[in-house]
C-alpha cells in the first residue's frame, strides 16, 4: 500500500440498528454519539521507497490481492465506490505476491479515512448501511493487525520526538574529518654540500557545520586545527610541501582552532548558483578538474592537487582569502564559472582589502562531450604583492631581481585540463599551464612559467573504495625571460605514486611517495624523497 499521512481521526463504525439511524436520519449529533475514535496508523515503515500515490478504481488492478479472500470482495465495493486505495504505479504490492495483512490492514485505514471525511462533510447520505457494516466487519477482522501497526507508530513517535529533542540544529549538519600523517622524507644533497632527513608525526582535525535554509543552498562553516607544519625543511622551496600541511592564515600557530572556511553558496534559478564568501578558496568555485585533488582522499602532494589556475594569488594572508563568485551551467553538458579573490581582504590598511593585496580573477569553461571525458578551459589575470606568485608550488619568483626594484607581479595564466575515464575503475586526467608574469616597480623583468601533470588512476582494485595512483608533472619552470630576470637553472618533475584503501566506511588509510628532482629548479640542490602514511577519519 501507499504511505497515509498520520492524524486522528473518528469514523462511525456502529452496529447495523445505529448505521441504520445515521443514513435515514442524516443527524450529525447522532452520528457523533455513536461515532467510536481510531486512531489512524501510520504505515511509513511499511510502505515501499519507490512508492507514490496513485488512486486506482478497483481492486482488482492490484494484482497481488488475492480475490479467494472474503475481505477481497469487501475491499473491492468500497475501493470501487470511494476511491480510497493508493498503489504502485504497476498496481501491484509485491510482484505476483499476495499483500500482507498488515499492509491490507493499512489500506483499510485508508477507506476508514475516506469515508470519515465524507461524513465530515456532511455527506453522510451518501455512505450506505451496508458499507458501514462492511467496515465494521473488516475492523473486527483486522483489530490485531491495526493493534500491532498502532504500537508500532507509537514507538516511531517516541523515537521521533526522542530524536527532535536531541538533534543539534534543524537547518545544521555536524561534519568532522581528523587526519594523522607521519611523513619522512630527505633532500639528498643541497647547495650547501649537506644533506637532512626529518620524520614527523602530526595531525589535522576539520569541523564542518553545514546549514541549508531551502534545502538548495549552503551555508558552510568550517573549523580547523593543525600542526602539520609547511614541509619545506627538505628543500629551500615549496617543492616538498604535503597536500594538507598548513596552520591556516599567515602567522597562526599550531594547535589554534579557526575559521577555516565561511561561505554561502545559492541557486538563482535553474542554471545559476553564486557563491559568496568572506573566508573562502577559488577551488570552492573553480573546479580544478583533477580527480586525485583531495587533500584527504587523494593525492599528498600539493603539487598533486592544483595548477597555477588556481593556486596563483590564493594565499589567505593574515586575514584570509575573500572570494565571489558564480557557476552557471548555461547546458547540460557546459558550464561557466567565475570568481574574484582578495588575499588579506578583511584589512583596512595597508596592503589589504578587496583590491590592495594579491588579487584574482579566474574564468574557467569546463565541457563534458560524453560521460567519459570532461574538458576545461580557464585564464586568470593576477596581481601578487613581492617578487613571487604565491602559488607555493616550487620556485615562483622572477629570479635574478629583488625588492624594492620589484613591488608586484601582473600574471596572466592560462590553463587546459583533461578527464579521460577510459573504464569505470581507470581514468587517465591531465593538465598544462603557461604563466606570462611581468614586474611592478622600478625594475622591468619579465618571464614564462611552464607547468604541467599526468596521472593515471585504478579505483576499487581489491575491495570497494581503494584507489592506487600514479602522477608524474613539471612544476614551474622560468623560460623566455626578459629584462632582468632570470631563467630557470635546471627542469623540475615530480613523480608520485599511493594507494588508498579502506580500512571501514569511516577509516582509509594512504601510503604513499613522491620524488622531487631539481627542488627549486636547480640541480644543485638534489632530488628530494618524500614518503607519507596519510590516516583519514571522516565522521
Amino acid at each position: 500500500m501507499s504511505k497515509f499521512s498520520k492524524k486522528n481521526y473518528s469514523v462511525v463504525i456502529s452496529a447495523a440498528v445505529a448505521a441504520s439511524a445515521l443514513i435515514s436520519g442524516g443527524a450529525n449529533a447522532q452520528a457523533s454519539q455513536n461515532s467510536e475514535v481510531i486512531r489512524s496508523v501510520s504505515t511509513d515503515s511499511l510502505a515501499r521507497p519507490n512508492a507514490i500515490a496513485q488512486n486506482v478504481t478497483s481492486v482488482s488492478q492490484l494484482s497481488d490481492v488475492r480475490p479467494t479472500d472474503w475481505a477481497f470482495t469487501a475491499l473491492q465495493s468500497l475501493v470501487e465506490r470511494y476511491g480510497c486505495i493508493a498503489g504502485y504505479p504497476d498496481r501491484t504490492f509485491r510482484g505476483k505476491q499476495a499483500t500482507s495483512r498488515y499492509e491490507f490492514a493499512a489500506g483499510l485505514n485508508a477507506c476508514l479515512d475516506k469515508i470519515n471525511e465524507i461524513i465530515s462533510a456532511g455527506l453522510a447520505d451518501k455512505v450506505s448501511k451496508q458499507d458501514l457494516a462492511t467496515l465494521q466487519k473488516l475492523q473486527e477482522e483486522f483489530a490485531a493487525e491495526l493493534a500491532t501497526l498502532r504500537g508500532r507508530v507509537d514507538a516511531l513517535d517516541a523515537k521521533t520526538a526522542k530524536l527532535e529533542a536531541q538533534q543539534f540544529s534543524t537547518t545544521t549538519k555536524l561534519r568532522g574529518e581528523a587526519i594523522f600523517g607521519l611523513a619522512s622524507g630527505t633532500d639528498g644533497v643541497s647547495s650547501t654540500g649537506v644533506s637532512s632527513t626529518n620524520t614527523t608525526f602530526s595531525y589535522r582535525v576539520r569541523l564542518n557545520l553545514d546549514t541549508s535554509f531551502t534545502g538548495k543552498d549552503l551555508l558552510r562553516t568550517r573549523l580547523q586545527a593543525s600542526n602539520t607544519s609547511n614541509y619545506n625543511a627538505l628543500a629551500n622551496s615549496n617543492s616538498t610541501r604535503l597536500s594538507f600541511d598548513g596552520y591556516g592564515f599567515t602567522g597562526s600557530s599550531a594547535n589554534n582552532f579557526e575559521i577555516n572556511r565561511l561561505y554561502y553558496k545559492f541557486p538563482v534559478g535553474d542554471q545559476f548558483t553564486a557563491y559568496i564568501a568572506p573566508i573562502g578558496a577559488v577551488e570552492d568555485v573553480i573546479n580544478p578538474l583533477n580527480p586525485l585533488e583531495s587533500d584527504s582522499q587523494g593525492t599528498i602532494s600539493r603539487f598533486g592537487r592544483f595548477n597555477p589556475l588556481i593556486r596563483i594569488a590564493s594565499s589567505g594572508g593574515a586575514s584570509g582569502l575573500a572570494v565571489a563568485g558564480f557557476d552557471w551551467n548555461f547546458s547540460k553538458s557546459a558550464s561557466l564559472q567565475v570568481a574574484y579573490s582578495a588575499s588579506n581582504a578583511a584589512a583596512a590598511s595597508g596592503q589589504g582589502g578587496i583590491s590592495g593585496g594579491d588579487t584574482k580573477i579566474v574564468a574557467q569553461l569546463v565541457a563534458k562531450p560524453s560521460d567519459a571525458l570532461t574538458l576545461g578551459i580557464g585564464y586568470a589575470r593576477a596581481y601578487t604583492v613581492g617578487n613571487t606568485l604565491s602559488s607555493s608550488l616550487n620556485a615562483d619568483s622572477l629570479g635574478g631581481v629583488s625588492a624594492p626594484g620589484v613591488s608586484g607581479i601582473n600574471s596572466d595564466t592560462v590553463a587546459g585540463s583533461l578527464i579521460w575515464d577510459i573504464t569505470k575503475k581507470f581514468t587517465f586526467n591531465t593538465w598544462g599551464a603557461y604563466t606570462f608574469a611581468n614586474s611592478t616597480g622600478t625594475t622591468t623583468a619579465g618571464t614564462t612559467f611552464t607547468s604541467w601533470l599526468a596521472a593515471l588512476s585504478l579505483k576499487d582494485i581489491f575491495s570497494e573504495g581503494d584507489l592506487a595512483a600514479l602522477s608524474f608533472g613539471q612544476p614551474l619552470l622560468r623560460t623566455s625571460v626578459t629584462g632582468s630576470a632570470q631563467g630557470s637553472a635546471s627542469t623540475p618533475y615530480q613523480l608520485e605514486a599511493f594507494y588508498r584503501f579502506r580500512v571501514s566506511k569511516n577509516i582509509s588509510i594512504t601510503p604513499g611517495v613522491f620524488f622531487v628532482f631539481n627542488q627549486g629548479s636547480d640541480s644543485a640542490n638534489g632530488t628530494a624523497t618524500v614518503g607519507v602514511i596519510r590516516t583519514t577519519f571522516s565522521f
